[in-house]
This record gives structure tokens, sequence and C-alpha cells, in this order.
């Protein structure tokens, strides 16, 4: 049995990130969409005024194996913050080998300890390897709530009026 650590990205981690965005993306049939660079990831995550963060489940070899990607919400009804997981990949190699719950759990704890209200995310209708471990570990969907987005030439074309 392979053995892993979890430890907090750095900006030197910025393009294994990116290969897992990628290989996300890909996954999800949307690599077509990816617009970021090792570049942009560093600057993003790990630059003046960052509000993600990032952690690295790798192997005690050091052989990435995963990453989360995450950033703080707030509930106005709970009056607290909360912490939504952007991006969960465990490369093929290490699935099935309790590496993403190992993240969900390093998550869990994260928001434990910084006094977040509630832990959420998001996965697509279609995916059931990974709605099996969510349903697993116990988490539950909120059917009831449609997730609506703006993005590229119709956010630009909304804010200009």
């Amino acid at each position: 049995m392979t053995a892993y650590r979890i430890r907090p990205a750095v900006a030197a981690d910025a393009a294994i990130i990116l290969r897992f965005i990628r290989e996300l993306a890909d996954y999800e049939n949307a690599l077509h969409e990816v617009a970021a660079t090792e570049e942009s990831v560093a600057s993003s995550l790990f630059g003046e005024g960052s509000i993600s963060r990032a952690a690295i489940c790798e192997t005690v070899d050091g052989d990435p194996a995963g990453s989360a990607v995450w950033f703080k919400t707030y509930s106005t009804w709970q009056s607290k913050n909360g912490l939504y997981l952007e991006d969960l990949y465990v490369t093929p190699a290490h699935r099935g080998g309790g590496v993403g719950k190992m993240l969900l759990r390093h998550l869990a704890r994260t928001a434990i300890e910084e006094g977040c209200g509630r832990f959420e995310w998001s996965v697509l209708d279609w995916n059931e390897p990974a709605i099996r471990v969510y349903d697993a570990i116990g988490a539950e969907p909120h059917p009831e709530w449609l997730r609506y987005r703006l993005w590229g030439d119709k956010l630009k074309a909304f804010a200009e009026g």
C-alpha cells in the first residue's frame, strides 16, 4: 500500500497544479476551455492578495498524486465563512487508493480549524466515481439550488450594461 502525505502547495508547485488542472479538464471534456498558464496559476494562487489556496497530496517519495484548490465563501445565514472546494483531482495512477478522501478530510479539518460553518463543492452530474466518494463520506447534494455562471463574453456584455 502506498503511503501519502498532504502539504500546502507553494509557488514552485504551479506546474504540477497546472498539469492537474489540464488533466481534470480533459477528463471533463473541457480541455479547450483552460486558459490557465503556469504563470497565471502561480500569480493567482500565490501572488499578493490571493484568496485561493491549494494543497498537494504526494507519495512519501514526492510523486504528486493529487491536489485540491479552494477559497473562502461567506454565509449570511450562519454569519460565518465557508470553505469552497473549486477543484479536487487525483491522477489515474493513484485513484482508488484513498487520495481523494484524504484530500477531502484535509479540507474538512481546515474548515473546522478556521471556524468555517460549511464545506461545499460542485460535481458534474455524470461524474459517478466522484459522486460515489461524496456519498460515501456523508456529503449531501442540494438539488433545490441551481448554480449559475456568467463568464467570457456574456460576463463582459452584462457588465457593460
